[in-house]
């Protein structure tokens, strides 16, 4: 179903604040799940969330996706007249793309298709640009048009068209393509991501966004363009320096359960990464926290209440993750799983670690382009 982009326009410490509404849609875990696929499809294609993060994975060329419940998507529209698409808006990298009517894929037959012909606004640049993923890779070009994001229109936005998509991966995701919200440097064939064309256009009335992701809600879930919106936290904002302009990374702490560090006792790495949805990091502290909160095996969700927070530890300040965060329910309560995830990606700071969706749900997120730092503070 194709989404109405929605402006509104609310004015709020005299900013113009322009929204993206977010809907949580199936998983892919749960649509192959359902189709009895799921086995089948994990044999072929084992989970590396590591492979995404190509900064520090040096075996692989461009950044990747493999994460079966990404489950946050929001819409915007491509040329003119616009084209609606569905697009994972993703920290995590910096490109903008969309599948092609030239993609004769199976992963695109069940997804809208940008239509170059169609546009008037449309201007071939044809440069090639592959882009890899754990099942295959995603081939495509360049191009300009016209890009509108709740209302923002950015009439020369660099994005790309994809001719092959890989196997069956993206036939089971919910969006049609992604938004990359991450540094310049990060973006495949030098592509100026949205973002800044926004801020190079003098588009915004701040140069940040800010992710509000409500939880345990079918709707809610936005992301705003230049400016905060204090009617999704409470509290103040505690601001962190980031460690690399690439990713949106920062330095944790520590990591600790009743009262003991069991992760990150000298400090380590993480990117703020809207675009996964769990907790990732190294897999021996990672077995050290799952046996800490009485994870280890099978979980019942009966037991959930009685689970220990988790405190994370950035900047001098505690961010605490209830057992309600971290643990994951499923079909009305009746699985539940671990919102911690191993993921080994070794640099010269140690092993990274990803906040991803499971701790932006509890802090409502700032991306400050401006000062270079994330805001963080206790969603409502």
């Amino acid at each position: 179903m194709k989404w109405a982009i929605v402006l509104l326009g609310l004015v709020a410490l005299s900013e113009c604040l322009t929204r993206v509404p977010l809907m949580k849609g199936k998983s892919m875990r749960t649509a192959l799940k359902e189709k009895g696929l799921l086995e089948e499809f994990l044999k072929k294609n084992p989970q590396n969330l590591a492979s995404k993060y190509n900064l520090y994975a040096q075996s692989f060329a461009e950044p990747m996706y493999n994460d079966l419940d990404i489950e946050y998507y929001g819409a915007i529209s491509i040329g003119t007249p616009p084209q609606s698409f569905k697009v994972l808006l993703d920290t995590g990298s910096a490109n903008l793309w969309v599948p092609s009517v030239y993609c004769s894929s199976y992963a695109c037959s069940n997804h809208n298709k940008y239509n170059p012909s169609l546009s008037s606004t449309y201007r071939a640049l044809n440069t090639a640009l592959s882009i890899s993923y754990g099942t295959g890779s995603m081939t495509g070009f360049l191009a300009y048009d016209t890009v509108n994001v709740a209302g923002i229109s950015d009439p020369n936005q660099i994005f790309a068209l994809s001719t092959t998509e890989p196997g069956s991966f993206l036939y089971y995701a919910q969006f049609d393509g992604i938004l990359g919200l991450a540094f310049p440097s990060m973006a495949s064939g030098k592509a100026t991501p949205v973002f800044d064309n926004m801020m190079n256009q003098g588009l915004l009335s701040r140069d940040l966004f800010s992710f509000y992701l409500s939880p345990n809600s079918q709707s809610g879930s936005v992301v705003t363009f230049g400016g905060i919106d204090e009617s999704y936290f409470t509290g103040n904002i505690n601001w962190v320096p980031l460690t690399s302009e690439t990713y949106w990374q920062i330095k944790v702490d520590y990591i600790q359960v009743n009262g003991q560090t069991v992760a990150c006792a000298q400090s380590c790495q993480a990117i703020v990464d809207t675009g996964t949805s769990l907790i990732a990091g190294p897999s021996g502290p990672i077995a050290t926290i799952q046996s800490a909160v009485g994870a280890s095996t099978g979980i019942s969700c009966q037991n959930v209440p009685s689970m220990p927070d988790v405190i994370i530890g950035i900047n001098g300040v505690q961010y605490t993750l209830p057992p309600s965060a971290y643990i994951l329910e499923s079909y009305g309560g009746q699985q539940c799983s671990s919102g911690f995830q191993a993921m080994n990606i070794p640099t010269n700071a140690g092993d990274l670690w990803i906040l991803g969706d499971v701790f932006i749900r509890q802090y409502y997120s700032i991306f400050d382009r401006t000062n270079n730092m994330v805001g963080l503070a206790k969603s409502i």
